[in-house]
């Protein structure tokens, strides 16, 4: 065994000088040798590691250099206020549900969101009222926030303090924030976004709008994903100034007492790129995506899933994020052999489900790379990617019996999953794919559950909350 295990095995990973269609979104360090500012970056970086001294500043009380950043932040993004999030878009999430809801408070949440966003309802003494997501057939996924169920639940729900949902999601498709907006607002509602995977939104005019321009309350976007920026960065920005000093006050609770310079830096970075360069290179992005995807859809089996197919196969489309492939395979095929093949040929995709690859490009993506992605899929022997089909269920919500934190205390135990029938969740039960819980803590569990976690099961899903075909339930 090494004496360095993580970092013999990072650098053996770098080494192989994979094509990166994943996050982070400065690709390796391109994103910095673009500029001589950014090269100067890269070179003093280990010099750039300090701490708060002298001549400096302090997130947790700017007035100087992080000030100054903060404010070109805001003015960009045309927030009222803008923060650096040292702790990720995790962070994020929570600071946002912390200082807009008090212990007890109603919340629509979708319920394709991040873990995070569960988490922080858990500790925030939340009751949650969750809204479904459609499932689309081609893509064998959730597609979008489900806006008949939407609107039924905020008629149901007028005592809700808000709204939580996802924009994009991770396929970059966009549900109808506008409309879910509109709602909130004739119903006095606070709006949150998790809008993690779309901090380049509307610096250029064939991207979809911002959350923050659409109007929600609080915004968290990660500038890691698709930004030259470094991962664990992520930004806040803030609409709506009410709940400011609570703010604040969960912004400096929740990130980290020793901020890196480091990653401030790339925050400011990824801001100063998008702001001078962000429309051309993403002028150029777009159309490298465009080509390539229709060269690619020429491929026997294949296909990048556009704007059009979801225009025609949704009620709810709202827009879509062309600046990353969707890489959807004909049925009987598997995504997960794909990923493989790929692999083989130093080809870093992003993530893949049953029936899909996820490519995320960005600007530092060129064109050398995109032929190389098209070289190897043309070359690529569809008979090795057989597999049973496999399609995800339309999502079911169970009724619920205690709230979720009130799980978190009681006693537990494990059964086999065929003697749960009528017992109490003490776990969340996710199948991925598609990432979407079965089961939330303190939820019933009912014969169509069962069922569908039989069938998540039958196709060798991953399950978590499931072990050895046994079930933690409250005692």
């Amino acid at each position: 065994m090494s004496k360095l295990p993580l970092l013999d095995g990072v650098l053996r990973y770098v080494d192989k000088n994979n094509k990166l269609f994943c996050m982070p979104g400065h690709k390796g360090g391109k994103g910095f040798l673009t500029t001589s500012i950014g090269r100067k970056f890269i070179k003093n970086m280990s010099k750039v590691d300090i701490t708060e001294v002298n001549g400096l500043d302090n997130l947790h009380k700017p007035s100087g250099i992080i000030k100054d950043s903060l404010k070109a932040l805001s003015n960009f993004y045309g927030s009222k206020k803008s923060y650096f999030l040292v702790n990720g878009s995790t962070s994020g999430n929570f600071i946002m549900i912390f200082s807009a809801f008090n212990e007890g408070d109603k919340v629509l949440v979708e319920r394709n969101c991040h873990r995070s966003v569960f988490n922080a309802i858990i500790m925030r003494k939340l009751k949650p009222i969750y809204i479904n997501s459609t499932i689309d057939k081609r893509l064998n996924a959730p597609a979008f926030i489900d806006l008949d169920d939407f609107s039924r639940k905020i008629d149901k729900n007028k005592d809700a303090k808000g709204i939580i949902v996802t924009y994009p999601n991770y396929y970059g498709l966009c549900s109808n924030l506008e409309y879910i907006i509109e709602k909130a607002k004739i119903n006095k509602m606070k709006v949150l976004v998790d809008s993690a995977h779309g901090a380049h939104f509307e610096v250029h005019k064939d991207l979809p709008k911002s959350a923050l321009q659409l109007g929600a309350d609080m915004v968290v976007a990660s500038s890691h994903k698709t930004l030259p920026s470094l991962t664990q960065t992520a930004y806040l920005h803030i609409n709506n100034l009410e709940d400011i000093q609570s703010i604040d006050f969960y912004t400096s609770m929740f990130l980290s007492t020793s901020p890196s310079y480091i990653l401030m830096c790339s925050m400011d970075y990824a801001r100063f790129f998008l702001e001078k360069y962000g429309n051309e290179a993403y002028d150029k992005l777009l159309n490298m995506c465009r080509y390539y995807r229709e060269m690619i859809n020429t491929i026997d089996g294949i296909s990048v899933l556009d704007r059009n197919y979801f225009i025609g196969s949704s009620n709810f489309f709202y827009d879509i994020d062309e600046t990353r492939y969707i890489m959807n395979l004909d049925k009987g095929y598997s995504s997960y052999k794909l990923l493989n093949y790929l692999r083989e040929n130093n080809i870093q995709a992003e993530m893949n489900d049953g029936s899909n690859v996820i490519l995320i490009f960005s600007p530092f993506n060129y064109e050398d790379d995109f032929r190389v992605l098209y070289d190897v899929l043309k070359k690529c022997n569809l008979e090795k990617l057989k597999s049973k089909e496999f399609e995800i269920l339309k999502p079911h919500i169970p009724n619920y019996k205690f709230l979720p934190f009130e799980v978190l205390n009681m006693g537990k135990k494990s059964i086999n999953l065929e003697e749960a029938l009528g017992k109490v969740s003490a776990e969340n039960i996710v199948p991925y794919p598609p990432g979407i819980p079965i089961l939330n803590m303190g939820e019933v569990i009912d014969i169509e559950t069962i069922n569908y976690i039989k069938y998540y099961v039958d196709n060798n899903a991953e399950i978590l909350g499931l072990n050895d075909g046994k079930i933690k339930i409250v005692k």
